[in-house]
């Protein structure tokens, strides 16, 4: 049995504190007993950068925001996908979570948070979106483990009928608030849909190969 080694701890703002450990070659962020992302299981979060960049096809110098950055495999995915003139800003609230990515998870940033077209933000999401009202393209969320949160009570405003108007808010007609969550959520689903949205909700692999449990996946247009 492979042991887990702990590599270190990062505070979070109004909640309790994650764990960086590793599992042989993987590296998981964890709260309390909880696997909150591993870097086994990166399908789903790939999937929420391509699978937004591909409902923006067509939009020249696209402006987007990811809300977390957890281990950059969205950061990396949208990055990918979108040219020279596109920008992406990065809100993320916990500062050890990027001292982790230029440290001990280096090699899966990939060079992602200095790529000239990443702007990074150590704040909440909801800031970031109330400072750009009618700036973005496209907001990726994919903070906690989506509507239910466990990691900050805070969180949860970001799914609230006024969360969703704030996020609309931020986006331009017709654009895309695509949201991350382990699980379904029916209530979220019928919120987007009261907040002005047009709702797609997409089921996704855990795995990259198409294998492991299924997370939700919801792209919502601005009406």
């Amino acid at each position: 049995m492979i042991p887990r080694e702990p590599i270190g701890v990062a505070e979070v703002p109004g909640g309790p504190p994650l764990r960086l450990v590793r599992h042989g070659r993987d590296f998981i962020i964890m709260l309390d007993r909880n696997e909150l992302m591993s870097s086994r299981m990166s399908g789903s979060e790939v999937a929420l950068g391509t699978m937004t960049c591909d409902r923006l096809a067509g939009r020249a110098a696209p402006r987007l925001l990811i809300g977390g950055y957890g281990m950059g495999f969205t950061l990396r995915a949208v990055l990918a996908r979108l040219g020279p003139e596109a920008r992406v800003t990065v809100a993320e609230l916990v500062p050890g979570v990027i001292e982790w990515a230029r440290g001990p998870l280096a090699e899966l940033t990939a060079g992602c948070l200095d790529d000239p077209r990443t702007l990074l933000r150590i704040e909440d999401v909801a800031a970031a979106m109330a400072a750009a009202p009618g700036g973005y393209d496209a907001i990726l969320l994919d903070v906690d483990n989506g509507p239910d949160g466990v990691t900050r009570p805070a969180n949860d405003g970001l799914y609230s009928a006024t969360g969703l108007s704030r996020a609309r808010a931020a986006l331009r007609p017709g654009g895309i608030l695509s949201v991350w969550s382990s699980a379904p959520d029916a209530a979220f689903a019928r919120r987007l849909g009261q907040a002005g949205f047009a709702v797609d909700e997409q089921r996704v692999r855990a795995r990259e190969n198409g294998k492991g449990p299924q997370h939700t996946i919801w792209f919502a247009t601005r009406r």
